[in-house]
């Protein structure tokens, strides 16, 4: 049976998200949820950063364009938010291209503008 990675800091986190969309609900923008989440991080004394910078390499030169992951939590989870009608490809590949760039392991990708709370374990591929 394989690990489940971070399994307390995930249910932590995952605990915050549903506080924000039980006390915001759906249909506000971005910014505000993410707004919300950095209050309930600031709140708990969880170790994050937001609009985290990284840089991408291409063979051995380091691209003008930056990644900016929406939170990183506890150093080590990465936190993608977005507000749409549902995930598609590209929600994922922007979580794997930034668990690549960030040697991370575990991204979650969250979507606020429904009226449940929808979210996904992205798992990076790399041992």
């Amino acid at each position: 049976m394989e690990e489940y990675i971070y399994k307390d800091e995930n249910y932590t986190i995952v605990g915050i998200l549903f506080e924000v969309h039980k006390n915001l609900g759906k249909g506000f923008s971005e910014i505000v949820y993410k707004d919300a989440i950095e209050f309930e991080l600031q709140q708990l004394n969880i170790p994050y950063q937001r609009e985290k910078e990284f840089s991408v390499n291409y063979k051995d030169t380091t691209l003008k364009h930056k990644f900016y992951a929406d939170f990183v939590v506890y150093d080590k989870i990465i936190l993608e938010i977005k507000t749409v009608d549902c995930f598609n490809n590209s929600h994922y590949n922007q979580c794997l291209n930034y668990l690549k760039v960030s040697k991370n392991k575990l991204a979650i990708l969250v979507n606020f503008n429904l009226v449940s709370l929808e979210y996904k374990r992205i798992i990076s591929s790399k041992k």
